[in-house]
């Protein structure tokens, strides 16, 4: 499998951005999909995810902000993050996962304040 994420950017405090992750190969194998962040210093961690049957999964430091989504036909998965704060900071990757667990490259997101 392979994933191509995209969508990140310099925005300012309070401003929107969205990300998408495009998903290749050996998609069958995936039962979910979703974004993880890393910032400077900080271990990698959940944003959000979504499953097959879209059942949806939020850090609570995202929840009412962002939004998870996905288009099976492009095996493709969104993420729109609105009112975003300096702490969102970070490189987000896409994830992958089943059977085993596949991960893009990331992408920067930069909030200034």
């Amino acid at each position: 499998v392979q994933l191509q994420a995209s969508g990140g950017g310099l925005v300012q405090a309070g401003g929107s951005l969205r990300l998408s992750c495009a998903a290749s190969g050996r998609i069958f194998s995936i039962n979910y999909m979703g974004w993880y962040r890393q910032a400077p210093g900080n271990q990698r961690e959940l944003v959000a995810t979504i499953t097959n049957d879209n059942k949806l999964n939020y850090a609570d430091a995202v929840k009412g902000r962002f939004t998870i989504s996905r288009d099976s036909a492009k095996n493709t998965v969104y993420l729109q993050m609105t009112n975003l704060k300096p702490e969102d900071t970070a490189v987000y990757y896409c994830k992958a996962g089943g059977i085993w667990a596949y991960w893009g490259q990331g992408t920067q997101v930069t909030v200034s304040s």
